[in-house]
């Protein structure tokens, strides 16, 4: 048996339970894991928010996306990106139902965990990264790029810019003063958000800005980057699904009118965990929760300001 973590009814965090699941043995292309920390994103609470419907036929509903544990048992022929996954493997995985003490995923999504990464950054880095990474390519941002990036404190955001840093682009990040020593650690040109932001980039940037990326989703974040931008291609946002498709700029995600970027998100892990075990990037930790705990945790991500990854601990 193992514990999960369901939502009984549409609503807020207090519809979350603890409950016991059986672990079948894994079948073909299958493996079982044994969760050490699992990571909180935002889509876990829309699941359960009414956000995308409250059919009743769907409930329970098991949460949690992504995970990072041991391997207990493998199926035949359980072979993720990497290679044959074994017994024993450290791993990191995408699969419904992370928020659990134990896990079965198919090993296509099953991926090695680096022995300097530690649990908890192995179990946010995943999904926050694949969206950097995307944002990326879908701004084609290189060496020599002047880049802005709105909610560059954010957990998204900061992968994006350190990531933006890392291929040679010179990086102009959105956020609040008390964020700003973070961001130069990065290598990050900080910048505050509010009136006046545009004139404050233009004054650190007067040759322009070649593009832009929005996790922020304010208006202000899409006007001073339609202002700047030339290139409307070159600007990517994760969050204006309705400004994008009035200004005609790129929105990416499960929203309408989103690039899924299915392939480059399940492999951005190619760049991300190289760059994570060489302690190169940094995935801001805001807290940890035991998985008892888990209203708590949502309560906390859904106040907006965690300034990190929210991480729950089996």
């Amino acid at each position: 048996m193992a514990t999960a973590v369901v939502a009984t009814a549409y609503g807020g965090p207090e519809v979350l339970s603890l409950i016991d699941v059986d672990v079948p043995e894994p079948g073909p292309g299958d493996v079982t894991i044994a969760v050490r920390a699992a990571g909180v994103n935002p889509f876990d609470y829309k699941l359960y928010s009414g956000a995308f419907g409250t059919d009743p036929s769907k409930l329970p509903i098991r949460l949690g996306l992504e995970v990072a544990g041991v391997v207990t048992a493998v199926g035949p022929d359980a072979v993720g990106p990497a290679g044959p996954i074994a017994v024993g493997d450290e791993v990191i995985a995408t699969v419904g139902g992370g928020y659990a003490t134990t896990v079965t995923a198919n090993a296509s999504r099953v991926v090695p965990k680096p022995a300097d990464v530690d649990w908890k950054q192995a179990a946010g880095v995943l999904s926050v990264g694949g969206t950097a990474v995307h944002l990326l390519a879908a701004t084609a941002v290189g060496p020599g790029d002047t880049v802005l990036v709105h909610g560059a404190a954010g957990s998204v955001g900061a992968l994006a810019a350190q990531l933006a840093v890392a291929r040679g682009a010179r990086v102009i990040g959105t956020a609040s003063p008390s964020r700003h020593e973070r961001l130069r650690a990065y290598g990050v040109e900080p910048v505050a958000y509010g009136p006046g932001l545009a004139d404050r980039v233009k004054a650190l940037a007067p040759n322009g800005i070649d593009a832009a990326i929005d996790t922020a989703g304010t208006d202000e974040a899409v006007d001073v980057s339609l202002e700047l931008v030339a290139d409307r291609g070159r600007i990517a946002s994760i969050v204006a699904f309705g400004r994008a498709a009035a200004d005609g700029f790129k929105v990416l995600g499960q929203g309408p009118g989103a690039d899924p970027g299915t392939e480059i998100r399940a492999n951005a892990w190619r760049e991300l965990l190289p760059l994570l075990s060489a302690g190169k990037l940094d995935l801001a930790i805001a807290k940890t929760f035991p998985l008892a705990e888990v209203a708590a945790a949502h309560t906390f991500v859904m106040e907006g300001h965690a300034g990190g990854k929210v991480i729950l601990l089996p």
